[in-house]
């Protein structure tokens, strides 16, 4: 049997910048903690702020949002935060290159976030959480799954001998971003369940794109907008596959009875 409880920005490092939104439905009295939490990691040069509204809109059953800024301030006075190991500018295109590579990243979102405060301090199990993130936070999100599976970076909770799945998360949906040049694609696949949102071109989640998640995550989904170019979905119909994704991969308490406990 596992105690859950809650998690409060009070559980999180002083030095990271979270917001949580919590469920709107009240907790049962046999389960004061939601089954699932979705961590929200918004796009290069935007805030945990900016992001927090999009939570609010989500409103997901038993789900505690929370969102998580990027810790690393851009510089030059450009405003906004990033999720990389360093600023780059795309030699094309002459704008920020969203694959900086992501070590730092990585070690924040699996060994102090995940492990540290919702598997260890909170009492989920990584197939309890799902990840979303936008642009630089979906690739973020894809190497920080790679890595639960991989059980690289310290502080892994798999048991010995513990099946794969133990450390598979129960999704992530990257809008706008494919898994990154800069991850690696050496060893299993990860059997984490990815979602990738992207337009039409120009997009980031090009077909060679998409051949490379595929190489890393054993289950991978596509939906591509109908519109040209990546971003935030703006409609019913662009936001559908998320909350289909969103329905086939959260938990539920709803139909069980009061007094059930939960094994493990």
């Amino acid at each position: 049997m596992t105690s859950k409880k809650s998690p409060s920005p009070a559980d999180f490092p002083t030095n990271l910048t979270v917001t949580i939104t919590p469920p709107q439905s009240p907790p049962r009295a046999t389960h004061p903690a939601p089954p699932n939490i979705l961590l929200l990691l918004h796009g290069l040069g935007d805030t945990a702020a900016a992001f927090t509204s999009f939570a609010r809109a989500l409103n997901l059953p038993e789900t505690t949002i929370v969102t998580i800024q990027a810790p690393t301030p851009l510089p030059f006075d450009l405003g906004g935060f990033h999720w990389g190991d360093d600023v780059s500018f795309d030699s094309a295109t002459g704008t920020l290159d969203m694959d900086a590579g992501f070590k730092r990243a990585t070690s924040l979102l699996v060994d102090e976030v995940i492990r540290g405060v919702l598997v260890r301090k909170c009492g989920y199990r990584p197939r309890e959480i799902l990840i979303l993130g936008f642009g630089q936070g979906g690739m973020a999100a894809l190497v920080a799954a790679r890595e639960m599976g991989e059980g690289k970076t310290q502080g892994t909770s798999a048991s010995a001998g513990g099946a794969a799945e133990d450390t598979s998360l129960s999704g992530v949906i990257s809008i706008g971003a494919p898994y990154p040049l800069s991850g690696s694609t050496v060893g299993a696949k990860s059997r984490t369940p990815v979602l990738l949102v992207g337009g039409r071109e120009p997009t980031a989640v090009s077909d060679g794109a998409i051949r490379r998640t595929k190489q890393v995550f054993e289950f991978v989904e596509v939906h591509q907008y109908a519109r040209k170019g990546d971003g935030m979905p703006r409609n019913r119909e662009e936001m559908m596959p998320v909350m289909q994704f969103f329905a086939r991969r959260l938990r539920s308490w709803q139909g069980v009875p009061e007094g059930s406990v939960e094994i493990t």
